[in-house]
């Protein structure tokens, strides 16, 4: 087969082949050893992945038989009885607690924002990397987290009122965080270090910290120090001072900035946010990743007609208030999420002449990328304890969490790697994930280092898993719905009780709107009230304004308060969405319409231009930050209505012809753009977004990755 090699009895292709030989020189490992382990890796789990695979299907028609037979809400302990007798639903575990060695601290006990980035992106993933300290003052002033009203509006230049309430809520920040004994921020105007203390001056007065302990060490002379820094919550913020900068020459201080830890961690994506479908995408995205744990990536960038390369930044240096030197990470701490289990690739193909489980692929492909992090010659790249913390998606249940702890040991047996190094990310976002989530912990007990939650893909899940029910709500009252309500809180008591606190992170989802930082300033604050030590943001400077929220809050407190909360009853997450009255012909229209310009505005370019994740304008013109999770909900939902008559496939012909116009104008400015209906009709991009609403119910548990890479690849073989 042209473009492949064959190697210990599989068949490579070259793209791949030509990056495990690049990458192999100076890890120890002998080029034939490593593929006879692959293979050893592969004949060993494949077919138990397809067992799991097909284990999914079996239930599912178990369950669909059982709402065909009783349609609508099921009786509670009928219901409950029903699916433990299949297995869907398992015994709890006695307790435990997890034991996972050598976690970093970014993980185990800091509090902070974290990104997701699509890592074959080299720039948005130096951007992320970078993320790890953020400007409060550009943050505010660059976005409607600030008013916009009257003097306030941003415009082409400078505004320096809007300067100057960006200063005013600089200084309640930091009276809030770092307070002085006895003045404010506000009324400084000068700071200096003597005797290993701060010292703020106002005019003859002197005024010190309240507590002394948070002042970490300076920058600069002593009597004239050019940056502060301090701790709170865990989390680090700088004092930028420049007299003669134009924003330090406003300040009384000369503070022309305050810089706060930010993206404390980021999940660099090889899933729902790439439009990975063929070995050229896969080793784009290795290839980053390797560069990345090498710390060697970097990325072309222009603004404002300017060229230039933006790399990692390094590590921070400063004097500690002893004369000695502190050094603090420059890096977000990376974490990477491999595929789920259901997907194949044909980048290798077996012995037995099958495409291998992706899943597998991605375990020894990222690890082999990380192996120089991994070294212990004293150079920390990302991880501080030599760990590789590999995020897994979409499994179901225990049974599937054992098979990728038993894959990551495969792994780490193949690069002689310590067991244990590898440390797995529980994505909670199947509903037979989250009714065992205790069960799914105890697997990977010596393994997890994270766990978190999925609005987008657990409705998705609910959805296609109780297909033949009934109608279901509309999206927009999903989160309002029981079983919602008891998985958010079941998971964070889940991770509690298992001893997660000081352990591990426990993580909320993202917001999805990145043009709007004032709602988000008003509304994420609950995902560290929740009991999560991280939450997901849309951008590097979503990251610095959430980082507000764990100042605002101690998130390790929360977590202590409420592992006494009462138990919540899994019961409750068997509560099924379904529709308890019909919907007016208005609001039916109106729901159609609204998941059909979602489906089309995302899937338009993941199709024609291999974009996985971007703003997509709703049908309002609100930008959504969009991946597959979003494409999932809504073309369950319509999936869904049509199975039970509630909408036709008419309706959705026409509602997708009307909106494909709307579509193509919200994407007018894009050179690159094709529109989704042309002379001759629907493109490849149009067909996809049809066959995900028509062929929606019969996809495996609701998933677009069949449909989507299938059409995908049409459109690149088109393309040449």
């Amino acid at each position: 087969m042209s473009g492949r090699i064959r190697v210990e009895g599989l068949d490579i292709a070259a793209p791949l082949f030509d990056f495990v030989t690049e990458s192999l020189p100076g890890t120890g490992i002998d080029a034939d050893a490593f593929w006879r382990g692959v293979r050893a890796i592969i004949e060993d789990l494949s077919e138990r992945n397809r067992t799991l695979i097909a284990r999914r299907v079996e239930l599912q028609a178990q369950i669909d038989a059982y709402h065909r037979s009783s349609p609508g809400q099921p009786e509670p302990a009928h219901y409950r009885k029903f699916l433990e007798e299949i297995g869907y639903l398992v015994p709890e575990p006695a307790e435990f607690e997890v034991s996972t060695p050598d976690v970093d601290r970014e993980i185990a006990e800091m509090a902070g924002p974290q990104l997701v980035v699509p890592l074959l992106n080299a720039r948005f993933a130096v951007n992320a990397v970078n993320a790890r300290w953020g400007s409060l003052y550009d943050a505010l002033y660059g976005t409607d987290a600030v008013s916009e009203q009257g003097e306030l509006q941003r415009g082409a230049r400078y505004n320096a009122a809007r300067g100057a309430e960006v200063i005013r809520i600089g200084h309640e920040f930091l009276d809030r965080t770092v307070p002085l004994l006895s003045s404010s921020h506000a009324a400084v105007d000068g700071y200096l270090v003597r005797d290993g203390a701060v010292v703020a001056r106002s005019g003859d007065a002197r005024d010190g910290l309240e507590d002394v302990a948070q002042f970490v060490g300076f920058r600069g002379a002593a009597e004239a120090p050019e940056s502060l820094f301090f701790v709170h919550h865990g989390l680090h913020v700088e004092v930028v001072i420049d007299g003669s900068h134009p924003v330090g020459r406003t300040h009384p201080a000369g503070v022309r900035d305050i810089v706060l830890e930010s993206a404390v961690t980021t999940i660099m994506d090889l899933e729902d946010s790439v439009a990975a479908v063929d070995v050229h995408d896969k080793v784009l995205g290795y290839r980053n990743w390797r560069d990345l744990m090498r710390g060697t990536l970097t990325a072309e960038v222009t603004k404002a007609g300017r060229t230039f390369t933006r790399a990692v930044n390094p590590d921070r240096e400063c004097t500690a208030p002893d004369g000695g030197m502190v050094h603090l990470p420059g890096r977000s701490l990376l974490l990477v999420r491999n595929v789920g289990h259901l997907m194949t690739t044909d980048a290798v193909i077996d012995a037995h002449g099958a495409p291998v489980p992706e899943g597998i692929l991605d375990a020894v492909m990222t690890t082999l990328g990380a192996l120089e992090d991994l070294r212990d010659d004293g150079r920390a790249r990302n991880s501080r304890t030599r760990s590789l913390y590999i995020v897994k998606p979409k499994m179901h249940g225990p049974e599937e969490v054992a098979l990728s702890v038993e894959l990551f040991r495969s792994v780490e047996e193949l690069f002689g790697l310590p067991e244990n190094t590898i440390k797995i990310g529980i994505m909670d976002e199947e509903r037979r994930t989250s009714l065992n989530l205790r069960a799914c912990l105890w697997e990977a007990r010596s393994r997890v280092a994270f766990i978190n939650t999925g609005f987008l893909d657990r409705t998705g899940d609910d959805i296609h898993t109780s297909m033949c029910a009934g109608p279901v709500v509309p999206k927009s009252r999903m989160k309002e719905q029981p079983f919602m309500r008891a998985y958010e809180k079941s998971n964070v008591q889940a991770g509690l009780r298992a001893g997660m606190s000081g352990r591990a992170q426990i993580g909320k989802g993202m917001w999805a709107m990145p043009d709007l930082m004032m709602d988000m300033l008003e509304q994420k604050s609950a995902h560290v009230r929740s009991g999560a030590t991280t939450a997901w943001v849309p951008s590097p400077t979503a990251a610095t304004l959430h980082a507000l929220h764990y100042h605002e809050l101690d998130a390790h407190e929360i977590q202590a308060r409420l592992r006494s909360a009462d138990r919540i009853d899994r019961s409750e997450m068997l509560i099924l969405p379904l529709a308890e009255a019909p919907l007016s012909a208005e609001a039916v229209a109106t729901e159609l319409d609204n998941n059909v310009q979602s489906i089309l505005g995302y899937v338009v370019r993941w199709v024609d231009q291999g974009v996985g994740c971007s703003k997509v304008p709703d049908i309002h013109g609100v930008a959504l930050m969009e991946d597959r999770a979003t494409l999932r909900i809504s073309s369950q939902l319509l999936a869904n209505w049509l199975l039970h008559g509630v909408i036709s496939a008419d309706d959705v012909e026409a509602s997708m012809r009307r909106l494909s116009a709307v579509v193509d104008r919200q994407n007018v400015g894009d050179p690159s753009y094709e529109p989704l209906l042309g002379a001759e009709g629907g493109g490849l991009a149009f067909e996809a977004a049809r066959r995900l609403i028509l062929e929606g119910a019969a996809q495996p548990n609701g998933y677009t990755e069949p449909i989507l890479h299938e059409m995908r690849r049409r459109k690149k073989e088109e393309a040449g």
